[in-house]
């Protein structure tokens, strides 16, 4: 079998045309670089690399330029790709280098900021995955583990190497991780290093070595076969690298370890059962015949047979397949199928990927989303895309299953017939991914199974619990799911037995495995999770401020301070998960489970605020004459979260700020606010045992991250009344006092209420709200096609015509949006039909943080669910009211804010 061949060589004014028309990112991407669109029109793809190379020039800051670099560097490739200019491996390896680059930079970058004389060693950046193959795609994470030498790395003051390590890590993500208006580096993704949830994000060098050589497992053994020191100080990458050589590349191999080895990679399939069917949706990344089975077959054999061959050792897949070949430890003709099929398959996902620079590796379920990426890649029709990629797929799933031999303790014990009765007739799946799901279960290769108790609860429960899954909404989804929260459980005792006692929260599982991958994810974290749901008031609507802050704050003797955190955390994560429960079985409004997330989130402020405030005045005392506030703006000052929403806190004091703390270890006013402030933070959004509980922003302080965390009051008001931009004013529409003391806060809001009743000039006014908006179009594009927050005439838009006028005439200044479209309303500033077009897209919002937080299409299963937490009869009905609130938003939005025809900014796109 030879390779189809790819899309002949085009030209590049020809290949912008076409990714212009079917890759909505690539098309936005061209619009915000109008240079280096027009470079390649011009068909000089030499000088739109060498525009790449100096696209930040000028940035305020190394974050900002990287940024600017890599959204020029992604376009230019993907141009040349599309053209046929690039190969593959010139797309690949350019954007591995970029990666070894960016880390370098904002590591040098922080050194210098936080250790200005000091060199740069100590710490070692070892890339993984497809970063340490130099095989990265236009929407990979990076995978890297950090490494340090306690005896090198530079500290400052009487700080622990291990705290020096760990704040250069933190910051290093967070400079590539981070979105802002100029987009992000990229993903960083932490979980390959040990026991990512309890271990530090920098590993010192000589416990890391000393894990791998005593404690590592088979999959960690095969995920060393791509690394390198990608960046840092080399020498101390290198001295890992060769030191933990054996573990990786072991001259002989027992007979145990072979079979861990290829335990691996027969679960693949086992765990992924959706996506597995080649056709639409296909994942082909994980289905049968896909990229991962490609890079498991070259693995296994460089597991087997690299101890003792190093010249088998090649990172890269096409390289192994090469050498492996030419070693005779593989066919060369299925090594040949296996090369040529990978190398179509990575071009293909590029082109998935460049659609909406999204981090997906599954073909789309629709004919119509389908011939898009095809005709992306050059071709007509969906149908032709399918037709080239199936050959490969069953070529390479069938050089892959003769790899993968039957495990004779995996087999079904005396109930096989029984259950494959039952599934059967439930009409469950397709063919048999479900008995191979148990098969799997059964082994004892699963760690949440591996004890008899666990076997025994397993089974109790299995008839009921295959019945709940096959009578799901959607089946598939349900297996997958559930499959992957049986994987994460350290022990499935406790679960299954839940289960048991209560068999209506069967159905209830189901529901959850269907619809909500977001509250999937938060039962595979914390399986207790479930336990809350026994209690039928879980599914009441949270009950005031006050009365959740009594019961968070509830301690038992002997509690510390670590110790309440996490209760308050697990408690909070209770109700947050019966929230989504709750949307999910349609028990309340959707708007009315909005508001109970806040008070949730504003209870917790409270309790945890209180908590640490109590911990940290132990050391360094009160600051006498002084208190302090927290502002809450966004969904949050608005009373109206999502489950994904961060916090947008404001930190102030009040008092003065010359004044000193009463403590065994004083601290100035303004050191003492800004360091308790700091811990705060870290009690509202550092993960522990109990899980996550909010990401927290502080952007919108005054001077933003150049500011400090907390401010004085006075200092707050002058910023708010002489220095802050309009757009900042409309931010404080929604401001919200939630903490601190009755009078501070009563003075706060009257203090506020007056800044934004200021007069304003309505021609200035309306251009700066119109500037605002016109960067986000620029910076950030809507995530799919039911952004309802970013799409044209979405949530984003009805908020700026709310605050334009909020400011324009100085009324309605309500923090919730609802009254204030209410109040404008009844003033005759708006139409009526404002007022349901925000219900019908916020009600959509609070639905799509949970059920499809991709902003994409969601499956046909759970779209009568999610049109009725709209409000809607059906997917048909909410589609419509959805396009006529966004016309309705856009008609206001002109009437409004059109500007007019000489203005100097523009029109939006509208």
């Amino acid at each position: 079998m030879n390779i189809a061949p790819l899309p002949p060589v085009s030209s590049l004014a020809g290949t912008l045309v076409r990714a212009r028309e079917n890759a909505p990112y690539l098309r936005l991407s061209l619009e915000v670089q109008p240079e280096l669109a027009d470079l390649l029109a011009s068909e000089n793809l030499e000088a739109a690399f060498e525009y790449s190379a100096r696209a930040g020039d000028g940035a305020e800051n190394v974050r900002q330029k990287l940024r600017r670099e890599k959204r020029a560097l992604a376009l230019t490739l993907a141009i040349g790709d599309l053209a046929g200019r690039l190969t593959l491996t010139d797309v690949i390896t350019q954007l591995s280098d970029f990666a070894d680059r960016a880390l370098d930079e904002a590591l040098a970058d922080i050194y210098a900021t936080r250790y200005p004389d000091a060199s740069l060693e100590g710490f070692s950046i070892i890339g993984l995955g497809k970063h340490g193959s130099r095989e990265l795609n236009y929407s990979s994470d990076i995978d890297p583990i950090f490494i340090y030498d306690p005896d090198k790395i530079p500290v400052r003051g009487r700080e622990d190497p291990s705290d020096a390590a760990r704040r250069i890590g933190q910051q290093l993500v967070e400079a590539l991780n981070a979105r802002d208006a100029d987009g992000y580096v990229f993903r960083v993704d932490m979980r390959l290093r040990p026991s990512p949830e309890v271990s530090p994000v920098a590993l010192p060098v000589e416990a890391a070595i000393s894990y791998y050589e005593s404690s590592a497992l088979a999959w960690e053994q095969a995920a060393y076969i791509r690394s390198r020191a990608a960046a840092g100080d080399p020498g101390l990458g290198q001295y890992f690298l060769e030191t933990i050589n054996p573990f990786i590349w072991r001259r002989s191999l027992d007979y145990g370890a072979i079979k861990n080895i290829g335990s691996v990679t027969a679960q693949i399939r086992d765990h992924y059962a959706a996506g597995q069917k080649f056709g639409p949706g296909f994942d082909l990344k994980r289905g049968r015949g896909g990229i991962r089975e490609t890079e498991f077959y070259a693995q296994m054999h460089q597991l087997i047979f690299g101890g003792r061959q190093p010249d088998l050792r090649a990172p890269a897949t096409r390289d192994a397949l090469a050498a492996l070949a030419k070693a005779g430890r593989i066919d060369g003709e299925k090594a040949r199928v296996l090369s040529e099929s990978y190398e179509l398959y990575r071009v293909i996902e590029h082109r998935l990927q460049m659609v909406n620079d999204q981090q997906t590796h599954s073909l789309p379920d629709t004919a119509e989303d389908l011939s898009r990426v095809a005709r992306l890649h050059g071709l007509d029709t969906g149908q032709q895309l399918l037709d080239l990629l199936e050959p490969h797929v069953d070529a390479v799933g069938n050089i892959y299953d003769d790899l993968i031999e039957p495990d004779d303790d995996t087999r079904l014990p005396a109930d096989e017939e029984k259950l494959t009765a039952v599934i059967a007739g439930k009409n469950l799946l397709e063919g048999d991914s479900f008995l191979q799901a148990i098969k799997r279960w059964r082994s004892g290769k699963v760690t949440a199974l591996r004890s008899n108790a666990a076997q025994e609860s397993f089974e109790a429960i299995l008839p009921d619990l295959v019945d709940a899954i096959a009578t799901a909404p959607n089946s598939t989804k349900a297996l997958a799911r559930l499959d992957s929260l049986i994987d994460k459980l350290p022990t499935a005792i406790n679960f299954f037995r839940i289960l048991e006692a209560r068999p209506a929260l069967l159905d209830l599982l189901g529901k959850i495995l269907s619809h909500a991958p977001v509250l999937a994810d938060a039962l595979a974290r914390r399986a207790e999770l479930f336990d809350g749901l026994i209690d039928a008031t879980a599914l009441d609507l949270p009950p005031s401020v006050e009365k959740l802050t009594e019961q968070f704050a509830r301690t038992e003797t002997g509690d510390d301070y670590q110790i309440l955190l996490d209760r308050v955390r697990a408690r909070v994560g209770e109700k947050r998960f019966a929230l989504g429960v709750q949307l999910i079985e349609g028990r309340h409004d959707a708007l009315d489970i909005s508001a109970g997330y806040a008070r949730v989130a504003e209870a917790a402020i409270q309790v945890l605020t209180d908590a640490t405030i109590t911990e940290f005045e132990e050391t360094h005392g009160k600051v006498p004459g002084c208190g302090l506030l927290i502002l809450a703006l966004g969904r949050l000052g608005g009373e109206a979260l999502t489950h994904a929403s961060d916090l947008d806190l404001i930190f102030l004091f009040s008092g003065d700020h010359s004044a000193e703390s009463d403590g065994k270890r004083s601290l100035g006013a303004t050191q003492y606010y800004n360091r308790l402030t700091a811990r705060i933070v870290t009690a509202l959004s550092v993960p522990t045992a109990a899980g996550p509980l909010y990401e927290v922003d502080t952007r919108l302080r005054p001077s933003g991250t150049q500011g400090p965390l907390a401010v004085t009051l006075e200092s707050f008001y002058k910023y708010q009344r002489e220095s802050a931009w309009t757009w900042e004013h409309m931010a404080l529409t929604r401001a919200r006092p939630v903490y601190g003391d009755k009078a501070d806060r009563a003075e706060l809001e009257q203090q506020i209420r007056g800044i934004l009743r200021k007069d304003r000039e309505p021609e200035e006014l309306r251009k700066a709200v119109r500037k605002m908006r016109l960067d986000i179009v620029e910076h950030k594009p809507p995530k799919g096609p039911l952004d309802t927050k970013m799409m044209e005439g979405g949530l984003v838009d009805w908020e700026f015509i709310i605050h334009f006028l909020q400011l324009k005439t100085g009324e309605a200044l309500y923090p919730q949006l609802g009254k204030a479209v209410r109040a404008l309303v009844a003033t005759g500033d708006l139409g009526e039909e404002m007022v349901a077009a925000y219900e019908l897209m916020a009600r959509l919002l609070v639905a799509l943080r949970l059920m499809s937080p991709d902003c994409d299409f969601p499956p046909v299963t759970s779209r009568a669910l999610i049109a009725k937490s709209a409000g809607q009869e059906s997917w048909e009905a909410l589609l419509d009211g959805y396009d006529k609130a966004r016309q309705c938003v856009i008609d206001e939005w002109n009437r409004h804010l059109r500007p007019d025809p000489d203005e100097i900014l523009g029109d939006v796109t509208r």
